[in-house]
């Protein structure tokens, strides 16, 4: 398994902000099972003011660029992923060069890669 780390804004508004994280505590059945039908095992979405951080873990040949948003054929998982796109904006960043939504991060940084 591979951990992949993205960052992305939300829209920079406290009521937005709320509703977004509302929708993130009752998450629909069809989009996690449409994650899992990925491969993706664990994912967590973290936020500071109007920036998110999310880390996943999914099988070793997974890309992201590829394989993620074909969890979308389903209509219910598409009608989600314009749902939360219409909170989000790209993050301004000169790397983000790619049609990617989420910015892709580079590890810096593995305490467990580290042998003393």
């Amino acid at each position: 398994m591979k951990t992949f780390a993205q960052a992305i804004d939300l829209i920079d508004d406290p009521d937005r902000i709320a509703t977004y994280e509302r929708y993130h505590t009752q998450i629909w059945p069809e989009v996690t099972r449409g994650l899992r039908a990925l491969g993706i095992e664990r994912m967590h979405i973290w936020r500071t003011g109007n920036r998110l951080f999310m880390t996943f873990e999914a099988p070793d040949d997974f890309n992201p660029d590829r394989d993620y948003q074909t969890y979308t054929e389903n209509a219910r998982c598409r009608e989600w992923d314009e749902l939360m796109r219409s909170y989000q904006r790209r993050i301004p960043s000169v790397t983000n060069t790619d049609d990617g939504w989420w910015t892709p991060m580079d590890l810096v940084f593995d305490l467990e890669a580290q042998h003393s």
